[in-house]
């Protein structure tokens, strides 16, 4: 079923432009709330309740006490957590035995994005069916119960302290970061009261960075998407390592005391390699954009490999459906079913440094059997209702790149599920001829819009 306003990722835009309004954005929580009171079969006078956590742009404000409004006129309680990361919702939902959780956030887009998105009652990112029942009571009148019935909101005062506890048992306990100075690079998100502390209890020196958060600048230069900020300050300080996240924290990027860069591939390649040593690694799952050299790597080990759409909740299905525990998208969604339910840059550092830590390997240690093939990706802003698919000189660019590359390369063409962009990734063992043909095939992407 075609959804509507659900993307890949919760319902997403501009601030201000439907369906980021604090009217829509209410009418997304009465919705929702209908859904849970439907689903629910709670005791008679018994509420069904929510956690709502957020990031740190200015319009989490808004939208919080539109969603507030939305779930109460439904009839649901509502548990306020304040600025805090994606996962850490994720856990608390189910620490709490609460029957969803909700994230305000637009996760590594500028500030004058935000989206909404939803954990159902065991931690995982809502079921498709969910979202189409809560679309549904989105094109119906909103409503309210009676006022008797009306749920109540109260403020989660420990929320960062249990989801910090949370974080730290990932981690053996046998181990410690003693020893290690870590830059941490928050982007100005939600996690920048709560990532330098995890570390820092676990006994590490830190370096904190992107920790001013003023509304406007989540992610502005700094964090997972921004990892040169990182390096920067890993090689001014004298850092060991450096940890980066993005604005809602589930994402992860690393940088070695050189000032190397390690993406989502390679640190989920540190991960599964701890993971064989230990005789418990399964399976992988990677997505479109893993690069060949990553999936070498991982056979080379003689562990099955499987790609899932691009996307963490289609690596999540993957697993889940594989019975697998560890994958990842080389963006830095790095998901351990070990550990958590979904995707946590905390608990992936975690992990990565638990791994180093074990086998006693620097991070270009750990890396030195992957060889990457030179990856090409240019994004093109793609206007709305713009049918690439059917457009013959985009199909054809395709078509002579593929040709060229044999099978020696491979070609990726596919729109943004968050942004209006259709991203053109060419890989190939010729880093020259990857980059001429990555801009060839862009060149004609912008002149059929044109």
């Amino acid at each position: 079923m075609a959804r509507k306003y659900f993307g890949t990722d919760g319902v997403r835009g501009k601030v201000g432009d439907t369906p980021i309004t604090p009217e829509f954005v209410m009418r997304l929580g009465y919705a929702a709330g209908v859904t849970l009171v439907a689903r629910e079969k709670l005791p008679a006078g018994e509420h069904p309740a929510v956690l709502i956590g957020k990031d740190t742009r200015i319009s989490g404000y808004m939208l919080e006490a539109a969603l507030e409004a939305g779930f109460a006129a439904a009839g649901v309680d509502v548990m306020l957590a304040g600025p805090i990361p994606t996962p850490a919702v994720a856990y608390l939902t189910r620490a709490l035995r609460l029957q969803a959780g909700v994230v305000i956030s637009a996760s590594h887009n500028p500030f004058y994005d935000n989206g909404i998105k939803f954990f159902s009652a065991d931690g995982s990112k809502l079921p498709d069916a969910v979202e189409a029942e809560i679309e549904a009571h989105l094109d119906e009148p909103m409503g309210c119960v009676d006022s008797a019935r009306l749920g109540k909101a109260r403020r989660i005062d420990d929320a960062a302290g249990r989801y910090i506890e949370f974080c730290k048992s990932t981690f053996p306990n046998e181990l410690d970061l003693r020893g290690l100075r870590i830059a941490v690079d928050c982007a100005h998100g939600a996690a920048y009261q709560i990532a330098p502390k995890v570390f820092h209890e676990l006994g590490a020196e830190i370096i904190p960075v992107g920790v001013e958060p003023n509304g406007l600048n989540i992610n502005d230069g700094v964090g997972a998407t921004r990892p040169e900020n990182l390096r920067q300050a890993v090689l001014k300080h004298g850092a060991d390592l450096g940890i980066a996240l993005d604005g809602d924290a589930d994402r992860l990027i690393m940088v070695d005391h050189r000032g190397e860069i390690y993406d989502g591939d390679k640190l989920l390649y540190v991960v599964a390699c701890a993971r064989h040593a230990e005789g418990r690694l399964e399976g992988v799952v990677g997505t479109l954009m893993s690069n060949l050299g990553f999936e070498h790597a991982i056979q080379r080990l003689g562990t099955p490999f499987a790609r899932a759409k691009v996307g963490d909740r289609y690596v999540l299905e993957l697993l889940q459906e594989r019975g697998w525990k560890i994958g990842g998208e080389n963006s830095g969604h790095i998901i351990c079913l070990d550990r958590h339910t979904t995707g946590d840059g905390i608990v992936s550092a975690l992990q990565v440094l638990a791994a180093l830590k074990q086998r006693g390997l620097s991070l270009a240690d750990a890396c030195a059997d992957l060889v990457f093939y030179p990856q090409r990706l240019i994004n093109v802003r793609m206007p709305a209702g713009f049918d690439w698919r059917a457009d013959g000189s985009i199909a054809s660019a395709q078509a002579r790149a593929e040709q060229t590359l044999g099978d020696s390369g491979r070609v990726l063409l596919r729109p943004s599920g968050t942004e209006p962009l259709l991203r053109v990734m060419v890989e190939g063992r010729d880093g020259e001829l990857v980059e001429r043909l990555a801009r060839e095939i862009a060149g004609v992407v912008e002149e059929a819009i044109a």
